[in-house]
């Protein structure tokens, strides 16, 4: 019921979050001249911009450089042991960030769209209460919602976890020095770079996962061949292990393991995955149904419970990457033009950017098997790639996995230097349903590392 005393404001689209997904689409249909509220409660620009992809890559480049220059003299320069200034650091991080998210807002004032800073709470269907930044109020209703608040990070529910002022993937970006000993919970990817980047920096890392290897969707030679390289940078990984509490102490904060163990560190950070922003949205009054995770569920069309309601990016329970965001706004847009887009079937690539990169993209040879197929497992070191040797950069491992009947390209998994960018190359060949031999036998340009891709694809092992 509304009840706030405001006149309903009409519209055709209101976006509540202003994420990858819910932004592009909220500029696309003010630029087509209908009228567009986009309600975001204090990110301009998203997650992604702000606390995320942005900022961690920004970090990132400034690890890898640290650990290029400590190893110049191979390449013929000495350059000494690099100094990390967390002053430097973070004005490097924050410049990126503004930069971009002062690009977003004049995008979003530039586009047409009506952008409102404020706290969106919906009172009915289609129909949002926005608490205003400046303490007014509005009340929106449109022909179309989409919701788009996206995640947060997750804190498990382990004794003394709060208390103990652990830090999380967001607010690590502001620590104002470098700490000793940092204890990242969590193998995932975004552990993980943490992890590497500031054993970089200069902290002693150890790595901490419940599961049996780091990683546990991908297939071991690849998960350990990229945890001897963590190691061999100054990481520790144990798996296997399960914190059972947590205690703040005069030194540091004590992390009590399930196998009796203890470690002290002088700051912990969490990476154990990211909860859905949909707490206090009203859902309940919208008609919109959330998962028993609390993510809001959505059909193959990302169409909600609820009529000319949809839910977008991680909040609707899709992959978490900006580009998976990016295309449930592809998907939406059409759907709500009367289309049938579907989610279906999406051949989604991701990147993992340590150092290392792994990048991957279809099945796993695990995954390949379990499905019957008569399938071929190619694999290559790195090093055998004419690039790489010219990089000084010759960690890593290449694998592909076919259908040894059809010839189709099932998967891959690149684990070395620049593997993000060759990625692409697969997944083209891949929607173009092109055999392996096209990328075996493709005259690809030299020296650059997806040149590897010729001999990738002949370096059959099973």
């Amino acid at each position: 019921m509304i009840g706030s005393g405001n006149a309903v404001e009409d519209v055709d689209l209101l976006v509540v979050g202003g994420g990858k997904a819910g932004k592009t689409l909220a500029m696309d249909t003010a630029r087509d001249g209908r009228t567009v509220v986009m309600a975001e409660r204090g990110m301009i620009g998203g997650t992604c911009i702000n606390v995320a992809c942005i900022p961690t890559k920004a970090l990132v480049t400034s690890a890898r450089l640290a650990r290029r220059a400590a190893t110049a003299e191979s390449l013929g320069l000495r350059l000494g042991k690099p100094e990390i200034d967390v002053r430097l650091l973070r004005s490097h991080k924050e410049g990126v960030v503004s930069d971009m998210v002062e690009l977003n807002h004049r995008q979003f004032l530039d586009s047409g769209m009506d952008f409102v800073l404020g706290e969106a709470r919906f009172v009915a269907e289609r129909t949002v209460e926005i608490g205003l930044a400046d303490g007014g109020r509005r009340v929106v209703r449109g022909a179309d919602v989409v919701i788009n608040t996206g995640t947060v990070p997750h804190l498990p529910p382990i004794p003394g976890l709060p208390e103990a002022g652990v830090l999380t993937s967001e607010t690590i970006q502001r620590l104002d020095r470098v700490p000793e000993r940092l204890v990242v919970i969590g193998g995932g990817y975004v552990g993980l770079e943490f992890a590497q980047m500031f054993a970089a920096f200069g902290s002693r890392v150890t790595v901490l996962d419940h599961h049996p290897t780091l990683l546990p969707r991908e297939d071991p030679d690849i998960t350990e061949a990229l945890a001897a390289y963590l190691r061999e940078d100054g990481v520790e990984t144990l798996t296997g292990v399960a914190v059972r509490e947590v205690v703040r102490e005069d030194g540091g904060v004590r992390l009590l393991l399930d196998d009796g163990h203890s470690l002290l560190a002088d700051d912990v950070l969490v990476a154990a995955g990211r909860d859905p922003v949909t707490a206090g949205l009203g859902l309940e009054a919208a008609g919109v149904r959330t998962d028993a995770r609390g993510f809001v569920r959505v059909d193959d069309r990302l169409a909600t419970d609820a009529s000319h309601t949809w839910a977008v990016g991680d909040v609707a329970g899709s992959p978490q990457f900006t580009h998976v965001s990016l295309d449930d706004y592809r998907v939406v847009k059409e759907n709500i033009a009367g289309g049938d887009r579907s989610t279906a079937r999406r051949l989604i690539p991701w990147s993992l950017f340590t150092d290392p990169e792994l990048a991957r993209v279809g099945l796993t040879e695990r995954q390949a098997r379990a499905t019957g197929r008569n399938i071929r497992v190619a694999r290559l070191p790195v090093k055998a790639i004419p690039r790489a040797r010219t990089l000084r950069d010759t960690r890593g491992l290449w694998k592909a996995v076919v259908d040894r009947d059809t010839g189709e390209i099932l998967g891959v998994a690149l684990l070395g230097p620049e593997s993000s960018e060759v990625l692409t190359v697969v997944q083209t060949a891949m929607w173009a349903g092109l055999p392996f031999t096209a990328l075996r036998d493709g005259l690809i340009a030299h020296p650059t590392m997806a040149e590897g891709l010729n001999a990738l694809f002949g370096a059959w092992t099973d």
